[in-house]
């Protein structure tokens, strides 16, 4: 039996991963704020499921739950998934919500690393995911610590792959667009291309399994994205500012 503990696993994409990862046999661990969420969404589901009633900002409570939950067969796959937005946008940044986000979004991601390498280094395999967003590609207006985050965790998983190949660890980044979850389902925006949460689970599941070091979807708006990315900052400055892209608050 293989064994994969998901952040963020009782909501949203982190759900329907660890439902994905179920059906197919694996031994499965979550965390969460909310114990009631797991109760709620698992409840047919208890055999080979483990949850962890932690806050991922915790440096050591999330490293003790990894290096329980991985005592038994060890550790093959680690999903980095939980994160936080913005409620709505705003021009003047939230400042403490900004730096929770930077807890949670950025080093949420890196605690869950370290504590999977410490299983994976010594058993010399294995496979670190972590859930970005197609908002780490540029700054954008209203929400600017939570794409500051998402770029980084893209950077530094990009940095990563290239350090752990010597030890026989992929590393993944997934940079989904808009998907249907509670996160998303605060917005009071447009959110063009949104996609169902299990249909997404089943694309990161399937670039997972490809060991893909970036995977980026759905395609025709991830390409947009990207595209942006690339223009002169001038340019890509002069078309966010126009009207139909500014839903922040004053």
């Amino acid at each position: 039996m293989r064994a994969v503990f998901i952040t963020g696993g009782t909501t949203g994409i982190g759900l329907e991963l660890a439902k994905y990862y179920l059906s197919h046999g694996w031994k499965v661990g979550v965390c969460g704020r909310d114990k009631q969420k797991f109760d709620e969404n698992f409840t047919n589901h208890r055999n080979n499921i483990s949850f962890y009633a932690l806050d991922v900002a915790v440096r050591e409570d999330l490293k003790a739950a990894i290096a329980d939950f991985s005592k038994s067969i060890g550790l093959d796959l680690l999903i980095a998934n939980a994160g936080i937005g913005y409620k709505f946008k705003t021009k003047i940044p939230d400042w403490e919500w900004s730096y929770k986000m930077v807890h949670v979004n950025l080093l949420g991601v890196m605690y869950s690393f370290e504590a999977a390498l410490d299983v994976m280094i010594p058993s010399g395999k294995g496979q670190l995911v972590a859930i970005s967003s197609v908002a780490g590609y540029n700054g954008l207006p209203g929400v600017s610590a939570y794409s500051a985050t998402k770029s980084a965790v893209q950077k530094y998983c990009e940095s990563l792959h290239l350090d752990l190949k010597q030890f026989n660890i992929n590393v993944t980044t997934i940079c989904p667009g808009f998907v249907d979850t509670p996160l998303t389902q605060a917005n009071s925006h447009k959110m063009p291309f949104i996609m169902k949460s299990p249909k997404a689970a089943l694309l990161i599941a399937r670039a997972i399994e490809k060991k893909k070091m970036i995977y980026a979807f759905p395609f025709f708006f991830a390409s947009i994205v990207r595209f942006l990315g690339i223009l002169p900052r001038t340019w890509y400055r002069s078309i966010l500012s126009m009207k139909m892209f500014n839903y922040s608050r004053e």
